[in-house]
């Protein structure tokens, strides 16, 4: 039986007298994948602010000892003209080439050993050039310097065109393989989350379903998260 590597018990945030979470509790296994959705506005953000004890809440969150976090952020507006190139960024994090050339691989960027050129055109584009697509992944790469055991995804493809929304969830679902990675990500695509998760947290400022996904969204909490319009949910079809 998988231990627990996350415990969330009797969250609660406030902004201004405002409850933006209440009483949110969950556990997310070691080595699986927990994917929240919710409306905007449902506290999504702010969990995994307070997850990464980065705003004041009530209640507790229980990370294992051996927790090591990566974060991706939704997405960073960049400006083009900002003169700092994809090695530079790395570089805030991780003085090691070797080591930023090995997470640029696992991201896809080096197909093979050999062809370390094309990373090597890559590692001197500014940031700001980058597609919407590479900005996510150099970004994963970021998030994948220091050995992290765990992940958390802001909305992984906001701002990815749908091929690349594709690949940006099976990159995510083979690091999992690759390097025992325990994933939580945010997500607005209810077939990405049934393809992807091992487990949901249905989010309207308080927990509206847990579980394995075909089971804990049903018609009753998509109208809990969503009003009657939860169809504008699904992806439309190709």
């Amino acid at each position: 039986m998988q231990e627990d590597i996350l415990t969330v018990s009797g969250l609660s945030v406030e902004f201004d007298n405002h409850t933006v979470l209440d009483d949110i509790s969950f556990a997310v296994r070691r080595d699986s994948t927990m994917a929240i959705i919710g409306p905007n506005g449902a506290g999504k953000s702010v969990l995994f602010r307070s997850l990464l004890n980065l705003i004041p809440y009530k209640g507790t969150v229980s990370w294992s000892e051996d927790t090591r976090i990566g974060y991706v952020p939704q997405k960073l507006a960049i400006d083009k003209e900002l003169p700092l190139t994809v090695y530079e960024f790395l570089s805030f994090k991780e003085k090691s080439r070797d080591k930023i050339l090995e997470v640029m691989g696992a991201v896809g960027f080096l197909k093979e050993a050999n062809h370390i050129h094309n990373d090597t055109r890559v590692l001197k584009t500014r940031i700001g050039n980058l597609s919407g697509g590479e900005l996510q992944r150099v970004l994963i790469a970021y998030a994948l310097l220091g050995k992290p055991n765990v992940l958390l995804f802001d909305e992984p493809t906001a701002g990815v065109d749908i091929a690349g929304e594709e690949t940006v969830y099976g990159l995510i679902h083979k690091l999992k393989a690759d390097k025992d990675l325990t994933i939580i990500f945010i997500s607005h695509e209810l077939e990405v989350v049934n393809k992807y998760a091992d487990s949901v947290l249905c989010l309207n400022k308080e927990k509206v379903c847990f579980g394995p996904p075909k089971t804990a969204i049903d018609k009753e909490s998509l109208e809990k998260m969503y009003g009657e319009e939860t169809h504008i949910y699904h992806h439309h079809d190709h």
